[in-house]
Order: structure tokens, then sequence, then C-alpha cells
């Protein structure tokens, strides 16, 4: 009862008809949602103001996950260039590469992405679901030896890989305090008999990750995008919904959705939960605060 009086709205479908939702993304300096459609090869902005859905680019290169940095710009994991790209936030239109190799080797197709802003390094996650066929990007093999977390420095314009400790790294999300990184495995897709659906915390020490650690197990369908608010609540995708953890890791709740959940984010107060879901983004009111007094 509790946690169903921190949800200020029922939930509410503000954008539909679209194939495979993902890479929410709040843009504070314009007040809007910007999202994906993977499948359509889309990118699209939600208005809240005139609750309207407007096309970005019909020609996305298959983008996925979305972050905005501190100065507005948005970096965007491309399925299609196998890369990650940098939209300027005056035209979302236009994406330049920021980088697609390791060692000489394409990546395989970059996933999520977060920007740690004390020192404005981007970290991503790159498994293969953009390479396997050709739904989601083209289908190719992959140069890569496995799937593994990133930290690219615009600084100097390098790529380490931070960790190999996990199988197939998807959404991923920092700590308010930025020292750690929480990261969904959902290798259970491509290994059914051995894989895993759980989340994995690491300790940040400059561009590498150290002591990976299980955090949560999802029990109902697979851990994909994921947000986290100031008080380090941790909002989760799974089958059921948007799964609610307290800072322990603890299940408090879960926000049910009709259709399965890729993705989340939290708006410029946090007061407004939106959601990737299949074929339709939607938003539900909320009282952080109360939530993390559970």
């Amino acid at each position: 009862m509790l946690f169903e009086q921190a949800l200020l709205s029922p939930l509410r479908q503000v954008s539909g008809g679209h194939i495979w939702c993902e890479g929410a993304a709040w843009l504070q300096h314009a007040g809007q949602l910007l999202f994906s459609d993977v499948k359509k090869n889309a990118l699209y902005l939600y208005h809240p103001d005139s609750q309207e859905t407007t096309l970005v680019t019909d020609y996305s290169h298959f983008a996925n996950g979305n972050y905005p940095l501190a100065n507005g710009d948005v970096v965007t994991c491309e399925h299609g260039r196998r890369c990650i790209s940098i939209r300027h936030k005056d035209n979302l239109a236009l994406a330049k590469i920021l980088v697609d190799q390791y060692d000489g080797k394409r990546l395989n197709s970059p996933n999520d992405v977060v920007e740690r802003r004390s020192d404005g390094t981007i970290w991503f996650t790159d498994p293969p679901y953009g390479i396997i066929s050709d739904a989601e990007g083209f289908k190719s093999e992959s140069q890569m030896i496995g799937c593994y977390i990133y930290c690219y420095d615009p600084r100097d314009q390098s790529l380490t890989i931070a960790s190999t400790d996990i199988q197939r790294p998807n959404g991923l999300v920092f700590s308010p305090d930025e020292k750690t990184l929480y990261v969904a495995d959902m290798s259970i897709v491509d290994f059914p008999t051995q894989g895993l659906k759980h989340l994995k915390a690491f300790d940040v020490h400059g561009k590498v990750l150290s002591q990976g650690r299980l955090v949560y197990q999802v029990e109902h369908g697979i851990p994909d995008g994921m947000t986290m608010d100031r008080f380090g609540m941790l909002y989760c995708s799974s089958s059921e919904g948007v799964l609610v953890l307290n800072r322990d890791m603890v299940l408090v709740g879960c926000i049910p959705v009709p259709e399965t959940v890729s993705n989340c984010t939290l708006n410029h107060d946090e007061s407004t939960l939106y959601i990737t879901a299949s074929t339709s983004v939607y938003a539900i009111d909320l009282n952080c605060q109360k939530l993390a007094e559970l």
C-alpha cells in the first residue's frame, strides 16, 4: 500500500504505434523526451506540453540507447554503424561517429550508454543484438572475442575495455556518487540453459571496473534498460513492468506495464518516469522521496 501511495498517477500511454521502443532520454534543455524505435530505424521526440510525438529522423542507423550529456548534446548507440555517435542538441537528426572500433576491430552493436559527469567519460555496453540479424541492424560476423563494457574518453578519443566480467551487458546506470556502475546481464537470451538475467554492480576506478558482484536476480523476463534517481532507487525493466529496488537492491515494488519494458528514464525533477515498452511509451507520476523511505 505504501508503494502505491508513492505513485501519484495511473500509468498512461503517451505515444503508440511503434515497433520496438528503446533509448528513453530526457532532454532537460528542451523539456522533451527523446526515444528510439530500433526496428523502425527512427528517432522521435515526445512533447509533454502538447502531448504530441514528432519524428526526428527516419534513418537513425538503427539507434538504440540515447543519453544527454551535461552540455545538452546526445550520445547515441547505433546498431547500423556499430558505433556510438554524438548529436548536437540543436540538430538531433545528424549524428557524428565518436568511436566504432577497438584495436582495429569493429564493435558489435553498442546498446546502452551513460556519461560519468565527474570526468566526462562515456560508458557503453556492446552486445551482438544488432548483428545477429537484419531486424535491428545488419547481419554480420562479430570481430570481437566477447561482449564488453567500454569507457570512451572524449578528451583524447581513447577507448578502454572497462570490464569483460559479464556475458551480455545491456542496460547500465551510475550511482548518484558515480562510484558504482550497475549493469544488466541478459545472456539468458542467447544461452537459455546457462545464461543469466541479473544485475551486477562494479566499483569504478578511473576508466576500469572492479569487484563485479551480483546484486539482484530478475525473476520474470530479462533486465534491459534502467535508471536511478537521486536517492539511489533503481528502476529496472522486466516482463512484469518496472521493478523498483532500494539502495540495498531489495525489491520494494513493481510498476505494472501492459507491454514488455525495454528502458526507462526520469524527467528533470524526477516527478515523472517515462517507460519505453514494445510498441509504446508510457508515463507515470511518482514521489521519489516517498519511494526512498520504503
